[in-house]
């Protein structure tokens, strides 16, 4: 069977028994702060598991994309060094909430693998809970003896709380686990040792391949645990890993997944995979990498410097530094690899064939780029190892080679390598304690403290906050959490007219009144398909009445600004093409931001046909005219936008003004009139292939429509109120060119003179020609002084200027050609050590280097050590 076989089988399967087949959830996730990628199959069920959305249809199963390089589940330093590691990689699973529990998913499990996939029954092993006292739970016999109906007993393994309990985190829906491991050694090897005693030890050809968690308990935050309302089946498989097992190979990177993208790495390298192990891991780490890269970019998530954005960047930058170092591609490598993928897996997921130029172009550019970062890296190492040898040192420091890692992507063991081959060592205590440093660092940053959730009453949430912006309401519950030394309280409420953040738009405020208290909502979220309102004071009477009441004057603004998004998508397909597809978006009630596909700058004129379209739209008044709980055939048959990288529901809102229509959840302006107007502020590049447009409207506009006139009254009252400010003040620019010219003129004959009075002045030493000074000149000037004087000193020179320009302390430094060929110098080294008196540093190539500071009064200084390094014997 192919791996596409393999995937359809699994869905087939399941269907017949009564399951519902989903599609993937997105790989990148928008609306849940606790997570940034979806990093097991049950992450889009959370709110059901948590009990927040009801469980219907209670049978579900589906292949999804997962990333795992983050958090508790980060793979991604063994990816490409073993056989079955991957960054992105699919997992199959099947649901059950509320229906069959242990027994079923058993049954289930046990029929596709043996008499669907065929595997041999006397090759698996399960392994089941073997209890916790700190816990008081005893051992799950319950799955163990549903197990013995399939397995002899010898083949029944205890496991212990960390590899057959699974929890969701520190606290929330948790519960005893079943893996089901596969023994594919050769019966050689099988006769020799029992596949039991292999199991859960790491070795290549005994592993998990589907983990079937039975989650019937509540972690609270103090540790205790209580029973779910609703007993949950979760299983998940690695595809990859299965699909190893029945095509009978040793490594996932053997199979159909991989092997087509290897060949291709073959070909564009003219190496062999299977022929040395650095080619071969780094063949592996730029397969993986490249569907992890591609498939985030597909999903609406572009490298970045923040977050998930940071998280692709380094995925990305790792298969760059092993395409560099060992299959010694120094171009863009990925994107030549990209075809194949899409061609194997575009079928089924045609995100990645909609998406091609944009994954494409991106690839590429961010390729390009760290390639240039590399190799900045590599001269800043290369100046390092001068400076070790230069004082007879052999090892790299620490701290040194942890900012090539942090500033320019160089793992320790590229540092190492490229320091072995110049036969110097590497401080790999002092980089890992500062890798710890930082780690923690990140930790105290994030670290989130959550309490219990105070129940309040029984019930689920309303939202109402389409048709009220004030409506009566009760707590449900409440909890406290604590991050960054700041303590505030999350509220949950049984009917809420707050719109909390999601798809762009920011959550709302306003406030909780009752007879006895005001609650101020300083923030609302989304989080496991509710509403979470945010308050730095703990409810003094959670059991009373209360009426809340949004901030209705930044509602309005939010409102309207984000029905100008929707306006400002249409034009912008009207006026670019249909290929503009949003990819973000951001609705606040300041303003408005839209990222988008287009491969070119928007021209001023198409900036302005966009916003006239806009502005006509908005005279229109078109109203709002909504659809809700419309099912997903349906809306997208009626022409509503959806996006790709969102996940929608069994039946969605959709939204439409005038001729825009598209599926949104968010709060919008009753009609297109009271967005008064809109204005585009700014046009950029945000990626390869993505602008970003921000815009404004109504209030801000006439605000700054008053700014434009204050500022040409301004201006006017300058130049005398003249008429023709135009030509007035292109008459000031003129004269201004002009005298500037007039005195570059003078600055180069005073240049010229300087140049004359310091050769007039030169010393000799040694032998050599010394020019040197200290000036209170920019540092342009000292630059172009010392190439004059080389010009006219072109052999035996050492020339160095100190400038002060500014108070700010510089040294040029300059060496004639047979200086560096026949003496051996080298400026960038010596002005390193010569900078240290100005409390800088710096660096340059051998005829010529400069360095900066901050004490002023160690610049004369500095320069005589110029000339003593320069000039001693």
């Amino acid at each position: 069977m192919t791996a596409n076989e393999i995937r359809e089988s699994f869905k087939k399967f399941f269907e017949q028994h009564g399951h519902t087949i989903v599609p993937s959830a997105p790989m990148v996730i928008k609306d849940d702060p606790t997570l940034m990628f979806t990093n097991a199959g049950m992450n889009q069920w959370k709110d059901i598991i948590l009990g927040t959305r009801q469980p219907e249809p209670r049978r579900r199963a589906d292949s999804q994309k997962c990333l795992r390089v983050s958090g508790k589940h980060n793979d991604l330093e063994e990816v490409g060094h073993d056989t079955y590691h991957h960054t992105m990689f699919e997992m199959l699973g099947n649901w059950s909430f509320g229906d069959y529990f242990k027994e079923g998913a058993i049954d289930l499990a046990w029929t596709y693998l043996t008499e669907v996939l065929g595997l041999n029954k006397d090759d698996l092993y399960v392994t089941v809970f073997e209890g916790s006292k700190d816990d008081g739970l005893s051992r799950d016999d319950e799955a163990a003896n549903f197990w013995a109906k399939h397995v002899p007993a010898d083949h029944i393994i205890n496991g212990n709380k960390h590899d057959n309990f699974w929890e969701m985190g520190d606290t929330g829906p948790c519960g005893p686990c079943s893996e089901i491991h596969l023994d594919s050694r050769t019966d050689d090897e099988k006769r020799a040792i029992a596949g039991r005693e292999l199991v859960n030890k790491d070795h290549p050809q005994v592993i998990e391949i589907w983990n079937l968690v039975f989650m019937q308990y509540n972690r609270k935050a103090d540790g205790s645990l209580e029973r779910l309302a609703m007993n949950v089946i979760d299983t998940g498989m690695g595809f990859e890993r299965l699909v190893r097992a029945i095509q009978g190979k040793h490594s996932n990177y053997d199979t159909d997944v991989f092997q087509p993208i290897i060949k291709a790495e073959e070909q564009l390298t003219n190496l062999s995979y299977g022929q040395n192990e650095q080619t071969d891991v780094a063949m592996r780490v730029c397969a993986d990498h490249l569907r992890a890269v591609a498939f985030a970019i597909a999903d609406g998530q572009l490298p970045g410097n923040a977050k998930a954005g940071y998280v692709i960047r380094r995925i990305l930058r790792r298969a760059v530094r092993y395409a560099y170092t060992f299959l010694n591609q120094h171009d863009a490598f990925l994107v030549h690899l990209l075809p194949t993928l899409i061609s194997e897996m575009g079928n089924a997921y045609p995100e990645l064939v909609a998406n091609r130029e944009l994954i494409g172009r991106v690839m590429k550019e961010e390729e390009d780029s760290f390639l240039r970062t590399l190799d900045k890296g590599i001269n800043l190492l290369n100046g390092a190892m001068d400076e070790l040898k230069a004082h007879g040192l052999t090892e790299l420091n620490g701290e040194q080679a942890f900012r090539l890692f942090d500033t320019y992507g160089f793992p320790l063991d590229l540092t190492e390598l490229i320091c072995r081959e110049n036969n110097l060592t590497v401080d790999e205590k002092g980089f890992n304690d500062e890798m710890q440093k930082q780690k923690a660092r990140a930790r105290n940053a994030a670290a989130v403290e959550n309490g219990d959730w105070i129940v309040v009453a029984e019930g689920n949430q309303t939202f109402v906050g389409y048709d009220y912006t004030e409506y009566t309401c009760h707590i449900l519950r409440y909890r406290q959490v604590k991050q960054k030394q700041n303590i505030f309280y999350e509220i949950i409420l049984d009917a809420t007219p707050f719109y909390g953040e999601m798809g762009g738009q920011v959550g709302e405020q306003g406030v909780l009144v009752c007879e006895d208290e005001t609650i101020e909502i300083v923030n609302t979220k989304h989080e496991n398909g509710q509403i979470v309102h945010i308050s730095q004071t703990e409810p003094k009477h959670p059991t009373a009445e209360f009426m809340a009441c949004v901030d209705i004057d930044k509602r309005m603004a939010s409102a309207a600004n984000h029905t100008a998004t929707h306006l400002l998508d249409f034009a912008l397909k009207q006026v670019l093409g249909n290929h503009v597809e949003q990819k973000g978006s951001l609705v606040t009630p300041n303003g408005l931001r839209f990222d988008f596909s287009h491969f070119q700058k928007v021209t001023d004129e198409e900036i302005r046909q966009v916003e006239r379209m806009v502005n006509e739209m908005i005279r229109q008044s078109y109203p709002l005219n909504e659809q809700r709980n419309v099912p997903i055939d349906e809306a997208k048959a009626m022409g509503a936008i959806a996006l790709f990288g969102e996940k929608y529901g069994d039946t969605v809102r959709v939204v439409r003004f005038g001729p825009s229509c598209e599926l949104c959840g968010g709060i919008h302006a009753k009609n297109t009139g009271a967005i008064g107007m809109f204005k585009i502020v700014s046009e950029s590049s945000i990626a390869a292939g993505i602008r970003r447009i921000e815009a404004i409207t109504g209030q801000a506009c006439e605000e700054s429509i008053y700014l434009l006139e204050d500022t040409v009254r301004t201006l006017k009252n300058m130049f005398n109120n003249t008429n023709d400010l135009k030509g007035v003040i292109a008459k000031y620019i003129e004269e201004h060119d002009s005298m500037k010219r007039e005195l570059e003129k003078f600055a180069a004959q005073a240049t010229e003179r300087t140049r004359q009075t310091l050769i007039e002045r030169k010393t000799v030493i040694n032998g050599i020609n010394v020019v040197k000074a200290v000036l209170p000149v920019e540092p342009n000037i000292a630059k172009d002084l010392v190439f004059k004087v080389r010009e006219q000193l072109p052999e035996n020179l050492v020339c160095v200027i100190g400038s002060t320009a500014n108070n700010k302390p510089l040294l040029n430094v300059i060496l004639s050609e047979d200086m560096v060929k026949n003496h051996g110098l080298n400026a960038g080294q010596i002005v390193r050590e010569a900078a240290k008196l100005i409390q800088g540093g710096g660096g340059g190539q051998p005829h010529y280097a400069s360095a900066g500071g901050k004490n002023v009064d160690g610049i004369a200084a500095a320069v005589d050590k110029v000339v003593e390094l320069a000039t001693k014997e």
